[in-house]
């Protein structure tokens, strides 16, 4: 099964793809893909303050000129907030106050650059552009396929979260429970697992699991259901 037919399913689990027709949006997934990882070495490298809320302010306008909605990108980063806290605290603690406001930006720039891609990009074209850089481990017996899928779906994983995450965490307001770390803990669990094991089973019904280079035994074919 190739990669483009494995992202319907993934796809329909996912659901975090903003639709627009702006140029990141019409961008090759794999030129996205490599700028996100020159991104990522470059912020890395970022040694002031004013360098990284430069960085900051270049990557919310590349967003709003994606038109993403601000409450879709703003919980991209929720989840992200509950380690930032405590790292920015002991950062600020054992480093100072600079090497905390330091740290903490780079990772929120990092998610939220990660995050603009994936809301820009459609699953298929992502895992259609992991699938060619993975092309050449053929040779070695290596389904390129199946590891951009692992690929793709490991890119999308924390904005589903983030998505998830608020989702319940409004349910939970809603209902006065916002206080209460176990009300939102156990429903957010219960969620992502529910999701998960929806995507799983909608991978499988579109034959993720077929292997093209191995086929089934004649035995398990003629005991399988014709489609």
């Amino acid at each position: 099964m190739s990669a483009s037919s494995a992202a319907g399913a993934s796809a329909s689990g996912l659901g975090l793809y903003q639709p627009g027709g702006s140029l990141l949006h019409r961008a090759p997934a794999g030129a996205k893909l490599a700028g996100l990882a020159v991104a990522a070495v470059g912020v890395l490298r970022i040694t002031t303050v004013p360098n990284l809320a430069l960085a900051f302010a270049v990557t919310l306008l590349a967003a709003g000129l994606a038109r993403i909605p601000w409450r879709v990108g703003l919980a991209q980063l929720r989840p992200v907030l509950w380690f930032a806290l405590p790292l920015l605290a002991f950062q600020w603690v054992t480093a100072g106050p600079h090497r905390a406001v330091l740290v903490v930006g780079q990772l929120l720039l990092m998610v939220t650059l990660a995050a603009l891609v994936t809301l820009t990009t459609r699953v298929s074209a992502m895992l259609d552009a992991f699938e060619a850089c993975l092309r050449p481990l053929r040779r070695v017996g290596v389904s390129p396929a199946r590891v951009a899928l692992v690929l793709a779906l490991t890119v999308r994983c924390v904005p589903l979260v983030a998505q998830t995450f608020a989702e319940t965490r409004e349910a939970q307001r809603a209902r006065g429970l916002e206080r209460n770390p176990a009300a939102l803990v156990v429903p957010l669990v219960i969620r992502l697992l529910k999701r998960a094991d929806a995507i799983g089973e909608a991978l499988a019904a579109r034959g993720v699991d077929d292997d093209p280079d191995h086929p089934d035994d004649p035995d398990d074919t003629a005991d399988r259901p014709r489609r």
